[in-house]
């Protein structure tokens, strides 16, 4: 996943305290045309957004996402937190599948970005969940390298 010339539109920061990654993929997304305005204007919000599979069906779905209407958009506006359909490999999909049936693993959405070709990616990521043992020693790392900066900053004067 080459990332030289990217525009970030949402990032999910907490997913990556709450969850230890172990793969990432990337994925397209079959939007329609007032939510790619949207998303253009920034308004997306990737907090509580999930992704599942629905009953009867082959596909993998970005479960409430929030894309805000957009404005200048005439009664065709589409619906804030719909689940939207996630563009994968069959292979790759399979292998998620198969994944998340297992004891402790979940797929989450960690950004949405436009790719050096204009079009938008979500980049997901197959993840197990952390116990509060562990984010407290993430907590600890993040602190600890915080302060070894200005101590460094500081010693460089």
């Amino acid at each position: 996943m080459a990332k030289d010339n990217f525009k970030v539109v949402a990032k999910n920061n907490k997913a990556r305290f709450d969850y230890e990654l172990l793969d990432k993929y990337e994925a397209g997304i079959v939007l329609t045309g007032s939510e790619i305005k949207s998303m253009r204007t920034g308004h997306v919000s990737l907090t509580e957004a999930f992704i599942g599979v629905m009953a009867d069906s082959p596909h993998l779905y970005l479960f409430n996402a929030n894309i805000s209407k957009y404005k200048e958009a005439t009664y065709n506006n589409h619906e804030p937190r719909r689940p939207r359909i996630l563009l994968l490999h069959q292979q790759e999909k399979i292998n998620l599948i198969n994944d998340i049936q297992k004891k402790g693993l979940t797929i989450v959405p960690l950004t949405i970005y436009f790719n050096d070709k204009g079009r938008l990616k979500l980049s997901i990521a197959l993840a197990r969940g952390k116990n509060i043992v562990d984010k407290r020693n993430t907590i600890k790392k993040r602190t600890w390298n915080i302060d070894k900066q200005r101590i460094l900053k500081s010693y460089n004067k």
